[in-house]
């Protein structure tokens, strides 16, 4: 079955159908979510495993909102009091790298094959989520390790049907897994969730897109897609692509979900590291999405042991001062 990923080649020719697939390589035992999983080597098809390269695929249609470039669009009326309410002094903050507590850290995910077999989950918003069965490997990875009490999310994408699967407050229960919400989304479409509906994330947005990853970074040397990031306090308002709100208050400086935010084009990024540098042209081109309720300004990322968190954490030199909001549509308040 030919994937749906889109390959995006490092010379900038889009679209092309991706080859052969490989056979399932395996995973690492649970929680283990900083080490990668082997390589294919057919170079434009997803590998298999944890945190597995994707070889230059990108998820969704080139005119899906996470690959829209957004560098010329014009800046919100309300952009200085939003960046004030998350804060303008406070710092960017890379939340993933190789090593915190003695491991990686990040939000993991695993790339299996199309024959995997699903196992039952079920869920606590049950009304919200897509039904399983989910196909999530012996020992896929859970967001924190198999003790942590966080978000605990599970992200699998099988790359041969182009199926994105994603679980917030996944516990294993019985053969399966009961969790909190969950989301399957297809790679080929722009569809969105119903309005009003969650996914694994509070604003109703798949994760795996949103995230920072070894493979763009430091393989790929580019990222071509916008970025996830969270922010402490938030609107009950939404704006698409987002689909769902989680705050109570009403205040209007506060930031809706889904508002997205770029690095400012003047900002120089020449002196970053090279590693850095590709994170933050990402965030000048295709900006950062507001997607859950989380420290302020921090960037998603995956775990990896091969992050080189001193070159990383340089972007801890920027502040909200130096990104500013991408004007919004309508938003959604009930």
């Amino acid at each position: 079955m030919a994937s749906r990923f889109r390959k995006i080649p490092f010379l900038d020719v889009p679209g092309l159908v991706l080859a052969a697939l490989f056979l399932l390589q395996g995973c690492t035992g649970a929680g283990d979510s900083g080490t990668p999983a082997p390589q294919g080597s057919a170079g434009d098809t997803p590998a298999l495993g944890v945190n597995a390269s994707l070889q230059g695929a990108r998820p969704f249609p080139d005119d899906n909102p996470w690959n829209t470039p957004i560098d010329s669009d014009p800046v919100d009326p309300d952009s200085d009091l939003l960046i004030d309410s998350i804060g303008r002094t406070a710092s960017l903050h890379p939340d993933f790298g190789a090593d915190w507590n003695g491991g990686p850290f990040g939000i993991p995910y695993v790339v299996v094959s199309g024959d995997t077999p699903k196992v039952p989950v079920s869920f606590q918003y049950a009304d919200e989520s897509d039904p399983g069965p989910y196909p999530i490997p012996p020992g896929a990875p859970i967001e924190g390790g198999e003790s942590s009490q966080g978000d605990r999310h599970i992200l699998v994408v099988d790359r041969d049907n182009g199926k994105l699967y994603e679980l917030f407050a996944a516990y294993p229960s019985g053969a399966g897994y009961s969790a909190g919400s969950g989301a399957i989304f297809d790679l080929s479409s722009n569809a969105l969730r119903p309005a009003g509906w969650t996914s694994a994330d509070a604003a109703g947005l798949p994760i795996f897109p949103g995230l920072v990853r070894y493979d763009e970074v430091m393989e790929g040397k580019v990222i071509r897609h916008a970025l996830r990031f969270t922010a402490t306090r938030t609107r009950r308002a939404y704006v698409s692509p987002a689909r769902h709100f989680a705050s109570a208050s009403t205040d209007p400086s506060l930031p809706p979900m889904g508002m997205r935010v770029r690095l400012k084009a003047g900002f120089d990024i020449s002196g970053f590291p090279p590693g850095a540098r590709v994170v933050l042209q990402a965030l000048k081109t295709y900006g950062m999405i507001l997607a859950d309720n989380g420290g302020n300004w921090f960037l998603s990322g995956a775990p990896d042991s091969r992050w080189n968190d001193d070159e990383m954490n340089t972007l801890k030199l920027l502040t909200g001062n130096e990104f500013e909001v991408v004007k919004m549509g309508p938003l959604t308040t009930l």
